[in-house]
This record gives C-alpha cells, sequence and structure tokens, in this order.
C-alpha cells in the first residue's frame, strides 16, 4: 500500500489551557515515535494547505465561522464553551487542519497513494453547525464528506467513527441524508450523552446512522462482536465509494479520559477490517482523521499500529 502521512510542526501553535488533555504534546510524541519506525521513510509525506472557507461553509454556518475568527483574534481563551480553549491563532491552525484533510483526499482520489492519515489537530467530531464543542472547532471529517461528494462527485460516503466519544456533530450533519453512512462505536451514557443504538437517522436518512453504544469496561472481544454482527454487514449493504475514519484513540484501556478497555493491538485489528472494506466497495480509498487520544504513551503506540496496517495491509 502506498499510505500518505501529513503533519505540519504548524497544528502545535493551538496552545490549549495549561492541563488541557488536547494538548500539542500529543503530536509530538506521536511524530517522534513514528519517524524512529522503519518503515517511516517509505510513507509519503503530505503538505498541510489553508481550506477555502466556503468548503467550512459546507458544514458550519457563516456566522459560527466568523465568530470563531473573531473570538480566536480576540485573545478569548474559549469559544462558546470551556472544554474549547483556544488562542490567537486556533482559527487559522483549524482552518489548516481541515486543509489537510482535504489534501490527503486529493491524493487519494488522484491515486497518487492508496489511503493516508491526517495527524492533525484540532480534532473535529464534535463541532456543531453553529457551535465549538468538546476540543473542536470545525468538523474535519463531515467537511471531508462534502468535499468528496461535491469535488470529486462520489455518491456514498461512509464515515467511521471509533473515537470513545459519540461524533454528535458529525451525526447531526448528515442525520437526514442517505448518502453518508455515519457509523459510530462509542462509550454510552457518557459525554457528550448523543449516540444511543435507537438514533438511527431521520426523513430520508432514516437508517443511515448507525449507533453502537457499549458500556465502561468494554474490551476487544465486544467490539470485535459489534464490528461482525452489525458494522461489517451495515458495510456490505451500504457499498461506500470512499471510507473516513474519525480515528480517536482514546478507547484505549489506558486513556485517562475514557472507561472503554481497548488493547493497543485491537487498533490494528479495526484497520484491517476496514482496509478489506476499502478493498471490496471503495478502490482502497481511506482517509484517516486523527480525533481524540490523550495519553502520551500509548497514543503514538495506537497511531502506530494504525498506521503500519494502512500500510502493510495486503503486501
Amino acid at each position: 500500500m502506498k499510505t500518505g502521512l501529513l503533519y505540519d510542526p504548524v497544528f502545535l501553535e493551538h496552545k490549549t489551557s495549561q492541563g488541557h488533555p488536547e494538548c500539542s504534546e500529543r503530536l509530538q510524541v506521536s511524530i517522534q515515535h513514528l519517524k524512529q519506525q522503519s518503515w517511516f521513510d517509505a510513507l509519503t509525506q503530505l503538505t498541510s494547505k489553508f481550506a477555502e472557507l466556503d468548503w467550512i461553509e459546507t458544514v458550519h454556518s457563516y456566522d459560527y465561522i466568523k465568530r470563531a475568527q473573531e473570538t480566536c483574534a480576540s485573545g478569548n481563551a474559549f469559544l462558546d464553551s470551556v472544554d474549547v480553549s483556544i488562542c490567537p491563532e486556533s482559527f487559522d491552525i483549524a482552518c489548516q487542519a481541515t486543509g489537510a484533510v482535504l489534501e490527503i483526499a486529493d491524493k487519494v482520489i488522484n491515486k497518487d497513494i492508496d489511503n493516508g492519515f491526517a495527524l492533525i489537530r484540532p480534532p473535529g467530531h464534535h463541532a456543531e453547525q453553529d457551535q465549538a464543542l468538546g476540543f473542536c472547532l470545525f468538523n474535519n471529517v463531515a467537511i471531508l464528506a462534502k468535499y468528496l461528494q461535491k469535488q470529486y462527485q462520489l455518491d456514498k460516503i461512509l464515515i467511521l467513527d471509533w473515537d470513545v466519544h459519540h461524533g454528535n456533530g458529525t451525526q447531526h450533519t448528515f442525520e437526514a441524508d442517505p448518502s453518508v453512512l455515519y457509523i459510530s462505536t462509542h462509550q454510552y451514557p457518557f459525554y457528550p450523552g448523543t449516540g444511543a443504538y435507537s438514533e438511527t437517522g431521520i426523513h430520508k436518512g432514516a437508517g443511515a446512522t448507525l449507533n453502537c453504544p457499549v458500556h465502561a469496561g468494554a474490551s476487544d472481544s465486544d467490539y470485535e462482536l459489534i464490528f461482525r454482527d452489525k458494522i461489517l454487514p451495515k458495510i456490505d449493504e451500504f457499498k461506500p465509494e470512499a471510507i473516513i475514519i474519525s480515528a480517536g484513540f482514546d478507547a484505549h484501556i489506558d486513556d485517562p479520559l475514557g472507561q472503554v478497555k481497548l488493547s493497543t493491538e485491537f487498533y490494528a485489528w479495526m484497520t484491517e477490517r476496514i482496509m478489506e472494506k476499502a478493498d471490496q466497495y471503495s478502490d482502497k480509498r481511506i482517509i484517516s482523521v486523527l480525533e481524540g487520544g490523550y495519553n502520551l504513551d500509548m497514543l503514538p503506540l495506537c497511531i502506530e499500529k494504525h498506521l503500519s496496517t494502512l500500510k502493510s495491509y495486503g503486501v
């Protein structure tokens, strides 16, 4: 597999408050660890770019984008919520994080790479149309799905979210849209309070949302059963033309923000199952985007498992 990695030191300049779990060190320790791997130089290194605001407006309202820009520029410490810690540079960096995932999409669609991973921050899946939430400014994966459809005329997009927290913003963006299948497995009940199994989409999008909530203490075997019984059959039914992964690593057993108990190795297992489906339906196209993961010792190891599997599967 030809796998792309997009990382840029600019993402470290999104400074959050002291002690905030979503900190620059998450990316620093991860890229340092990846560079020590024997296969790192075989990755295609990609360069980030700014997302045009027109693309961000496919998901977020103009008023929200303007408020985010003005709030960051004002020097305010928070945007909309004390969870969303910001600095004056945060707006521009969030635009560049979104641009990074669009750059990977261009490379995947043009077959410069088979798949790619965006090692970016701030994360995105909690961001709503008109509200920053849960460490997130712009919903990177939702904007990416819109981009694939509008720029490349792909009809059916799968977003798989395995972050320990439910991606409320992503679900709400597409809950009435049958062309985007949103699948999430997450701890429940838990922050942000959404993601019950009964939430399956609305109006024309009924059936195009699959929530697979798990209890605190859920393990590899619980997730494997959910994948085999629910997630993989749903993907077979949908037959996506591209697959996006909201790749949070905070369902790891040692993560401080969740109580799910996945092993490091299980991230490779989940990645393999999704790559099998990408081979079947999506011409190998997978774009994976970092969301959560807050244990600075374990996050690099989980990303290593995920990225090395993206690179080596089928070789």
